[in-house]
């Protein structure tokens, strides 16, 4: 069951990122066109190239949305759509909150306020972090909620010396709790969820499969010999190719309006990838084991996404292995 007919048009904003570009991927595969946003048009020609290929021109356009902070910035963007994925953030990992938390907050709202301007919008997803729940931390074992969230890191956000991810989770924190107070303040003609993935890995989409700024770069530091991840608990890891296709449940399944979906496929440990790592390059020397790792105890509410997924698309999570084994296809030579 769907409320948003194949054929329709689905805006996805942010749409040259990591998981926004497998977001827009899913959809198109889907049978859905996609309307995706960037802040220059330029940064999108590596979109074109693969989606028209794949699925055809027309399917796949981009327009130009330079500040998603500006009074309406999304109001031309949305006529017509039928459906919302919100992906656009600040992830420069400043330590400035104002740089980070305020302009995440404000495209959040703009996104909404724009969509309730527009009739023809029946969901909205806003795509969440697992760090608007909690941190990762070592061998704490922590039971989550669907009503948890990391007031933490949005405290220590605005301390002196804060750190940059931690002022990054606390705009995710704040822009996901903006979303459902304006949901439950304005009840929307439209439906209204949110996704929270864990560490990504997986397939990177754009050429040269670097993809700096998201988790699936840890993969290639990893594969070049970088030892400066160990500052980084073990956590919860989700595939990317599932966390798209969880967003797309989202947007088209009446039983997820109103839900918290966490995408966490299964933890890991640092020396656990590098493990799956030595055993699928046997010719590549890896850097030795972190002595000194922990693991993740933490308990999530997972099961209901695992549930959309086989809903929706016939299976449950990708695994560790598969996801490393692609996540390394797309860089190494």
């Amino acid at each position: 069951m769907s409320n948003i007919p194949k054929g329709s048009t689905v805006l996805v904003t942010g749409a040259n990122g990591f998981i926004a570009s497998h977001v827009a991927d899913q959809l198109l595969a889907a049978g859905y066109l996609v309307r995706g946003t960037v802040r220059s048009t330029s940064k999108a020609d590596w979109l074109f190239e693969r989606f028209d290929k794949a699925y055809g021109k027309g399917k796949f356009v981009c327009v130009e949305v330079p500040d998603m902070v500006q009074d309406g910035a999304f109001d031309e963007v949305v006529k017509g759509v039928s459906g919302i994925i919100h992906l656009a953030s600040v992830v420069t990992f400043s330590s400035n909150p104002d740089e980070v938390i305020t302009p995440t907050v404000k495209g959040a709202l703009n996104i909404i306020t724009s969509a309730t301007k527009e009739p023809s919008v029946k969901s909205l997803v806003y795509t969440s972090s697992s760090t608007a729940v909690m941190m990762p931390q070592a061998n704490e074992a922590i039971t989550v909620t669907k009503g948890t969230w990391n007031d933490a890191s949005v405290k220590a956000a605005y301390e002196p010396n804060a750190a940059g991810y931690s002022v990054y989770a606390a705009s995710k924190t704040e822009a996901e709790r903006a979303i459902w107070r304006a949901t439950k303040e304005t009840k929307p003609h439209f439906q209204v969820s949110a996704v929270l993935p864990s560490a990504n890995f997986g397939p990177i989409l754009q050429p040269g499969g670097e993809s700096s700024s998201s988790t699936a770069s840890w993969i290639l530091k990893l594969w070049d010999g970088a030892t400066g991840l160990w500052d980084f608990p073990p956590q919860w890891f989700v595939d990317v190719r599932d966390t798209a296709q969880l967003h797309v449940a989202a947007l088209i399944d009446p039983s997820c309006d109103g839900q918290r979906i966490f995408a966490f496929a299964e933890t890991y440990r640092w020396n656990t990838l590098l493990g799956i790592m030595r055993k699928q390059n046997p010719g590549r020397k890896f850097i030795e084991d972190n002595e000194n790792e922990g693991a993740d105890l933490t308990k999530v509410p997972n099961g209901e996404a695992e549930e959309l997924l086989k809903k929706h698309f016939g299976h449950g999570w990708i695994g560790l292995e598969e996801s490393i084994k692609a996540n390394t296809a797309t860089f190494k030579v």
